[in-house]
């Protein structure tokens, strides 16, 4: 064979060998597919989900997708709680080159510390947190400076744009985005919506599309922001004023129990709540808090044994400055005898005598029967989430005795919370119709809105009795407190009170008061009844530190709420009536 047929010889071989050498490089990879196939199928399934939820680990993570929280406004449509977003910033080391200048870039940005960050960075598992939550800016700094390996979630947080404005009946939503007291809390179903489980990849690139979780409703309250800013401001200057340590100002609608302000001093900041030093500042003392209220418990005694029949409003008695009855002895606040004395007077000058003896005419039965129709130690139903029920103990309770009558009668031994008082007192204001306190207008989920009704808790007391009553507490402001809760223009209801704090063991503090003034106005049509409440102010009477409060709270509400003075009020009706007649 000549050197020049070599090459072509070599190469016909090739080309007759190679379809073979193809052939069984097929075949043997088909065998080796089917042992592969095979193998999978003979695993046993506790294996075979092992080695899957090992891969979805390394490569996958579960994400809780949180439904937008819906949102809270005032009765004028003023956002009080609304939704922000900051982000929570990650990294997956394995898809880091560069891993020092990763670690200061992401530092500096984040306000880490350097050394940490590489560590984080360094780290043999497939993703890690660097930053739980940052703002919208970094998170936006983060975003355009393009690292490899990051990944930017948005994260949901509540904020307050009032800031400390009525933190108490909002509440707050926590870290775990539960809503905690007030608002917040009570409707927590409601604002929540529904979350969903998201399966998205640790790697930054792979971005699923994700479901939107369904939305929370809506929620406007009965409650004027600038009316709740008025009570807040009026509080702070009595605090200021007064020296008291605490404070509570109600403002209520008394026709249909819509609470139009809620204020408490001291109060916090609901977009801080995490730097609260004590949690029960995060409470609602207006409704979660108890007191002895002292002398505004007469108006209720008065009324309750005038309806009862006990009394009528002429019927007198003897007042001699003391009651010697059940093993106890009642003193009026003056230690004055009065002599002869109606019903109005006891009100008037405040006697506890006077309400003693009212008492005792009705009996144990009939008083306590009408103070649980008054709503006293039972909640009042408010859509707030913490509320108290009171104490008033009752013939039978293993600590009651005939000396509970008597104390209960002027507002001692028997404890209230703030709204409970007020709702007892507006029942008057309403023709003897109490209704029930709420907070809530109107939820709008979605298409459909839900708007709250006036809702009463009963009738303690007749209309001709409430309108007897309220003639009462008009002789109390007129003639009784010196002009310090009245109001130019306006005829106001109103009753003071002065109680005294209890000490366990020790009886009552000499010193220290509890001072409140519960009015109405104006007071042949209420359109507005309010409480206000000191602790430990400087000076002791409730006359000379809370009436004063209510008066200037008064003298803006009525141009907040556009209520006529009395005479242009009543000229308008007649004019009215003058022309439906004709």
């Amino acid at each position: 064979m000549s050197a020049q047929t070599q090459p072509y010889i070599q190469d016909e071989m090739v080309r007759r060998r190679l379809p073979l050498v193809i052939a069984v490089l097929v075949i043997v990879s088909l065998l080796l597919l089917g042992r592969l196939i095979s193998f999978q199928y003979q695993l046993a399934p506790e294996v075979r989900n092992y080695l899957e939820s090992l891969a979805n680990s390394s490569y996958n993570r579960t994400l809780r997708l949180a439904a937008a929280r819906g949102l809270i406004y005032d009765r004028g449509g003023q956002p009080l709680a609304v939704n922000t977003l900051e982000y929570k910033i990650g990294i997956s080391p394995n898809l880091v080159s560069d891993r020092r200048g990763t670690a200061t870039q992401l530092a500096a940005m984040l306000g880490l510390n350097e050394l940490e960050t590489f560590e984080l960075v360094s780290s043999r598992r497939p993703w890690v947190l660097l930053a739980p939550r940052v703002s919208a800016e970094v998170g936006q700094q983060v975003t355009e400076a393009k690292i490899p390996g990051v990944t930017i979630e948005p994260v949901a947080r509540r904020s307050y744009p009032q800031g400390t404005l009525a933190a108490q009946l909002i509440g707050f939503v926590g870290g775990d985005l539960k809503g905690y007291y007030g608002v917040e809390g009570y409707y927590q179903d409601q604002l929540v919506g529904r979350e969903r489980d998201q399966l998205v990849s640790t790697i930054p690139f792979d971005v699923p599309q994700m479901p939107q979780a369904d939305r929370g409703a809506d929620i406007i309250l009965t409650v004027d922001r600038d009316i709740q800013f008025l009570a807040e401001s009026e509080l702070q200057r009595a605090i200021t004023q007064t020296g008291a340590l605490r404070g509570t100002i109600i403002i209520m609608n008394p026709r249909n129990g819509d609470i139009l302000a809620m204020a408490n001093y001291p109060s916090f900041d609901p977009n801080a709540y995490f730097n609260v030093d004590d949690p029960n500042l995060q409470r609602n003392p207006a409704i979660g808090e108890q007191y002895e209220p002292g002398s505004v418990l007469k108006v209720l005694t008065i009324a309750a044994a005038l309806d009862n029949g006990t009394i009528a409003p002429q019927s007198t008695y003897i007042d001699q400055g003391r009651l010697q009855q059940a093993g106890i002895v009642v003193e009026n606040w003056d230690r004055q005898a009065h002599g002869i004395t109606d019903m109005t007077q006891i009100l008037v000058q405040s006697l506890n005598v006077g309400a003693a003896t009212v008492s005792l005419q009705m009996g144990p039965n009939d008083f306590y029967r009408r103070m649980r129709a008054f709503g006293l130690g039972q909640t009042t139903g408010i859509d707030l989430q913490g509320e108290a029920r009171g104490t008033m103990l009752v013939p039978g309770d293993p600590d009651w005795s005939e000396s509970n009558l008597l104390t209960n009668s002027y507002g001692q031994g028997i404890a209230v919370t703030p709204l409970q008082l007020l709702t007892a007192i507006s029942a008057i204001a309403n023709g003897g119709l109490m209704m029930q306190p709420h907070v809530v207008y109107q939820v709008r989920d979605g298409d459909q809105v839900y708007t709250s009704e006036p809702s009463t808790l009963g009738r303690p007391i007749s209309e001709e009795t409430a309108r007897v009553v309220t003639e009462m507490m008009v002789a109390v402001v007129r003639d009784g407190l010196d002009g310090r809760a009245s109001v130019s223009g306006y005829t106001i209801a109103g009753k003071t009170g002065t109680a005294q704090i209890p000490v366990p063991g020790l009886g009552y503090d000499p010193r220290s008061s509890i001072v409140t003034f519960v009015g109405f106005l104006p007071a042949d049509n209420p359109q507005v009844s309010v409480l206000v409440k000191l602790d430990r102010p400087s000076e002791y009477w409730g006359s000379v530190t809370a009436a004063p409060v209510f008066a200037r709270l008064a003298e803006r509400l009525v141009i907040l709420l556009n209520i006529p003075p009395d005479d242009i009020r009543r000229a308008l009706a007649q004019a009215q009536q003058a022309q439906a007649a004709q």
